[in-house]
Parts: structure tokens; C-alpha cells; sequence
């Protein structure tokens, strides 16, 4: 089966259109949100922790410009994360595929949180 909206695939008629979203097993739907809790977080506490200032504390930043974009870019990005970390997969698909790649992502963050720390 190619992949396809299926906002169009009903309106084109397509016969996959019309079957139900399979549903995953609870063990593994508490996987996927766990793996991509883990993964939202150590990617929310990298990018926190890289937007620091270099060689001053928070409250001097505004002297140096380059410090302060990176704090408000930093900032933003972490804003944006928060959100994404807020809002759930929407059907089970999207489920496996954080299952999937949280078993490689989650791993690798962790080694990227103590590398950048």
C-alpha cells in the first residue's frame, strides 16, 4: 500500500480508505510515548544547555550580542519543543514509527546529553 491522505484516498475512493486505524497493543503505546517523552526531553535540555551563555552568567548576556541571540534562539527552539512535547502522535502509525525510532534516537540523545553536559 503507497502512502496517501486519507482525506484524499476517500475522496478518490481508494479501497484502503475506509479501513479502520489498527490499534497497537498498550504495552506498546506506552513505549512510543515513553520513548518519545525521553527523546523530546533530552533534546529540550541539549539545546537549553548549548544556548547558554560561553563565559558569563544569564543575567550579563545582553552585553554580548552573540550571547543573546543564542539565548533567544535557544529559547524559541525550547518553546518549541515544549509544545511538540505536549501534542501527542494522533493514530497508531505515527505511534510505531516513535517506537521504532526511539529504540535509536533515545540512545543516542542520552550519549549526546552527557557528551554536551
Amino acid at each position: 500500500m503507497t502512502w496517501m491522505p486519507i482525506e484524499w484516498a476517500r475522496r478518490v475512493g481508494h479501497p484502503d480508505a475506509e479501513k479502520p486505524v489498527s490499534s497497537l497493543s498498550p504495552g506498546l503505546h506506552i513505549a512510543a510515548v515513553v520513548f518519545r517523552a525521553l527523546f523530546m526531553c533530552a533534546l529540550l535540555v541539549i539545546t537549553w544547555r548549548v544556548s547558554m551563555p560561553q563565559s558569563e552568567t544569564i543575567w550579563t548576556a545582553y552585553e554580548t550580542p552573540s550571547d543573546l541571540i543564542r539565548m533567544l534562539l535557544g529559547l524559541a527552539v525550547c518553546v518549541g519543543i515544549a509544545i511538540q512535547l505536549f501534542s501527542p502522535p494522533k493514530d497508531g502509525q505515527r505511534h510505531r514509527t516513535w517506537l521504532y525510532l526511539g529504540l535509536a534516537a533515545v540512545p543516542f540523545a542520552m550519549v549526546c546529553l552527557l557528551a554536551v553536559w
